[in-house]
């Protein structure tokens, strides 16, 4: 393994406290002896960095919009003119545009980390602009990228198909931990982005069905405001607990409470058509069975394992009574429980990483 002190710059546009995948990939690197700088940005409410690796946060003059991605380009990239490494991993399309320029003009490694189906997200759904400006950049980068990987076997495919570029695939698997036997409570939890084509609408309009039960939310994002009016004006606010941003540690002493998790995430474009949530995964590691979404790499996974069902019908009816199908009755529950346990033993990070340490192998020894 090539591992003599060889300088990454990992490059993101969060400002790194809550990037599980980033994290992961950063403690395995310095795990294997590489030396790394995260390179991401500082929010107002960006809590203290305190990783055991280098990290530079860049205060930027906007935080949304095409002037941020601008600004933040030109930042990232005088900030790799700048510094000496040698190679940068950029983490979706949105740093894409320095690195690339960058590792050219000083002939270093690119690897590309692409964590959606960028020009596919629901942001960009009508936008035609945006969209069209990120896929003439997509355009123009990814077919002479060598070194690539992606979250899910669709996505892969879809990046071969459209661009002949081969991406492997590095799920979003996380650290395996113990579990503890505990009580757990009627609840239901949500983990991630409040953003709009997650589904969580529903859950939240589900929840009068469910009069016994918790909806935990847990995270922040664009459409935060509109989930908390909407369980004002339906009376839920002691019913639904938006939970805000959490550490990874906080979340996960949060998850292993929940009877169930839920990734229900609307099929508004190819992102989250071919998407394997971070959140699926984390629900699966703390051993809590999961309701997922009818698309297609969700419900293969939930299907090969067993750990949970597939929501045929997009209702809070429909939801309400798979909730009771698998929690009401404690030994159908248990049974989930105990088939999530097992996937959770194959679906972890110590088992992913070789995939991940074959395309760092191989782009130092290509180089």
């Amino acid at each position: 393994m090539l591992t003599m002190a060889k300088h990454i710059i990992i490059a993101v546009t969060n400002d790194l406290a809550t990037d599980q995948r980033v994290f992961r990939v950063s403690q395995t690197l310095v795990e294997a002896g590489y030396r790394i700088t995260l390179v991401g940005r500082r929010l107002a409410y960006s809590p203290e960095f305190k990783q055991p690796y280098k990290a530079k946060r860049f205060k930027l003059l906007f935080n949304k919009g095409a002037r941020f991605y601008a600004c933040y380009n030109l930042r990232l990239f005088f900030y790799l003119l700048c510094h000496k490494f040698d190679a940068v991993l950029a983490n979706d399309l949105d740093t894409l545009t320095a690195s690339f320029l960058a590792s050219k003009i000083k002939r270093k490694i690119l690897i590309y980390d692409s964590h959606e189906y960028f020009t596919e997200v629901p942001e960009l759904i009508g936008r035609n602009f945006q969209k069209n400006t990120w896929l003439w950049l997509e355009k123009f980068m990814l077919p002479k990228i060598k070194h690539a990987f992606t979250v899910s076997p669709s996505i892969a495919i879809a990046y071969k198909s459209k661009y002949g570029t081969d991406f492997k695939v590095v799920r979003n698997l996380p650290f395996k931990r113990e579990v503890t036997k505990n009580k757990r409570k009627k609840v239901l939890i949500y983990q991630g982005a409040l953003n709009i084509g997650r589904g969580i609408e529903l859950m939240i309009k589900t929840m009068p069905y469910l009069p016994d039960y918790k909806l935990w939310i847990a995270g922040a994002g664009d459409i935060e405001e509109n989930l908390k009016e909407l369980a004002f004006v339906l009376g839920l606010e002691k019913q639904v607990v938006f939970l805000g941003r959490l550490s990874m540690e906080q979340l996960h002493q949060k998850t292993v409470q929940a009877m169930l998790g839920l990734s229900l995430e609307e099929n508004t474009g190819l992102n989250y058509y071919y998407a394997l949530p971070n959140k699926l995964f984390d629900y699966i590691q703390a051993q809590v069975p999961v309701i997922v979404a009818d698309l297609p790499e969700m419900r293969a996974l939930t299907e090969q394992y067993g750990m949970g069902e597939v929501l045929m019908e997009r209702t809070p009816k429909a939801l309400a009574s798979l909730v009771n199908k698998m929690a009401a009755n404690p030994e159908s529950h248990q049974t989930y429980v105990e088939k999530t346990r097992k996937a959770s033993v194959l679906l972890n990070w110590e088992n992913e990483k070789p995939a991940f340490f074959n395309i760092i192998n191989q782009a130092f020894e290509t180089c």
